[in-house]
């Protein structure tokens, strides 16, 4: 139902812009949002857009750094991703939420990617 791409290996400052391709009957209506997971750490909230795209909302670590965005014509969701520090080290998941709106709760989503692998190094 969700896709990531676009995770790799970065140096500390670079940038990367992950993708999440998504059915359309689960994409259109839906509220996205991406998490994440470091090594030894719980999942955490990113970001999220509402399914307008008019509303998004951000974690404080990473605000004024990434920017999420989608484009409902090819029922896909961006992450971009600039100024890349080690601490940003995970596997980046996409979830989609029927709710509509940005929420940061991981219980709110309905489906979820299996996950991409982003690895910053210092």
């Amino acid at each position: 139902q969700l896709v990531e791409s676009g995770g790799g290996l970065v140096q500390a400052g670079g940038s990367l812009r992950l993708s999440c391709a998504a059915s359309e009957h689960i994409f259109s209506s839906y509220a996205m949002g991406w998490f994440r997971q470091g090594p030894g750490k719980e999942r955490e909230f990113v970001t999220s857009i509402s399914w307008s795209g008019r509303s998004t909302s951000y974690a404080d670590s990473v605000k004024g750094r990434f920017t999420i965005s989608r484009e409902n014509t090819e029922n896909t969701v961006y992450l971009q991703m600039n100024s890349l520090k080690p601490e940003d080290t995970a596997v980046y998941y996409c979830a989609a939420t029927s709710r509509g709106w940005t929420t940061r709760s991981s219980y709110a989503y309905d489906y979820w990617g299996q996950g991409t692998q982003v690895t910053v190094s210092s």
